[in-house]
């Protein structure tokens, strides 16, 4: 059985870890009081990087959620990279408290991928999707294109993404993380047969 934590965050998790672990020694032995702060944030520096198992519904044809959070957006956009013409796109805002381990929503292979460099404005914010640092990523599988797009926050400083170009992806498979904050985003193409089963505000997690 696999350890729970991802290994996105091996470097943080040990320098940290080992400094909020020293604070806590030190504020035990000389006043106990004051403990309860490295230890919540302890607490919450594992939490971040969790990494739990998760088995995609049965059902090949239905994408899964790329991320845990909250569903802020749906609409159809302009899209030229990958899907070249009318997508729909659904973005979720993840809190530093969702699980930050990013899933492939459907079978395919990696075609390519866009970094921008840009600002780090709260996910929050509209401007967010056109000015923020991110990494559109494209695939193509047997129904055809799809994105995602990582966009790094106020927060998130970091967006990790381990796949390459010409990399076979399977749906629910782990795929990066963006470190302490972050959106995320799905694109299909706006004309093909889906259903959408989601709608604004709604809680989802990656994989299901």
């Amino acid at each position: 059985m696999r350890f729970p934590l991802t290994h996105h965050g091996t470097r943080e998790l040990i320098l940290y870890g080992a400094i909020l672990l020293l604070a806590l020694a030190l504020a035990l032995k000389f006043f106990w009081p004051v403990a309860i702060v490295p230890f919540l944030l302890l607490a919450f520096l594992v939490s971040f990087f969790r990494d739990p198992e998760r088995t995609p519904p049965e059902g090949p044809a239905a994408a899964v959620a790329p991320a845990d959070g909250k569903v802020v957006d749906i609409e159809v956009v302009e899209e030229p990279h990958f899907i070249k013409g009318r997508a729909l796109r659904i973005g979720i805002f993840l809190s530093v408290f969702n699980v930050h381990v990013n899933r492939i929503p459907l079978d395919g292979r990696v075609t390519g991928m866009m970094y921008s460099p840009g600002k780090f404005l709260d996910v929050r914010d509209p401007r967010c999707v056109e000015l923020n640092e991110a990494n559109l990523v494209g695939f193509e599988g047997p129904r055809g294109p799809f994105a995602i797009r990582h966009i790094a926050g106020r927060i998130a400083r970091k967006i990790v993404w381990p796949l390459r170009e010409g990399d076979e992806v399977v749906r629910g498979q782990r795929a990066g993380m963006i470190k302490f904050g972050s959106r995320t985003e799905l694109f299909v193409p706006a004309e093909a047969d889906v259903e959408t089963v989601v709608e604004i505000g709604q809680t989802v997690h990656g994989a299901r």
